[in-house]
Formats: C-alpha cells, sequence, structure tokens
C-alpha cells in the first residue's frame, strides 16, 4: 500500500501532525507512529486502509516503485483542508 517513507512524506504534503491524521482516520497516534517506523511493528492492514483513504481524499497520489523509487504528489487543483 504505501512505505513508511511515503506515509512521512504525504503527511508533509498536507502539513498535518500525526495527531490531525490520527484523528482523521480513526486512529490512535502510536498506530501512526508505527506506520511511520521504519522497523518495529506494523499496522493492521484495516489501519493501512484508514490511513491511505484519509489522505487519497485531500489529494495525495501514492506513486508505486517505477525504477525510480516510491514517492507521493498531490493532485492538480487540490488544496487540502487541515482537519480538527
Amino acid at each position: 500500500m504505501f512505505s513508511p517513507s511515503q506515509l512521512r512524506a504525504a503527511r508533509a504534503l498536507v502539513g498535518w501532525s500525526q495527531s490531525e491524521i490520527a484523528k482523521a482516520a480513526g486512529l490512535s497516534v502510536p498506530t501512526i507512529k508505527r506506520a511511520e517506523a521504519d522497523r518495529g511493528i506494523k499496522v493492521s492492514e484495516e489501519a493501512a486502509a484508514a490511513i491511505a483513504s484519509v489522505l487519497k481524499k485531500v489529494g495525495v497520489e501514492f506513486i508505486e516503485e517505477n525504477g525510480g523509487g516510491a514517492g507521493v504528489r498531490l493532485r492538480k487543483a487540490q488544496s487540502p483542508a487541515r482537519h480538527k
């Protein structure tokens, strides 16, 4: 679905804190921290899907490995709103 570095980059693109994405996805901050960690306990498929869904709703596109590396970008003409 996405790598920890893609998640960190996606969150930075929309300017959200870990607590903001946790609230929007209905998850805990420790779950977001685990999802962003390069090592350690991984999150469930359901948690990963919730995170991806929230980020996609605000315009993030996850780019799969294509020889140049996996990445993220924002869709054109999309301005993410902060979720409080």
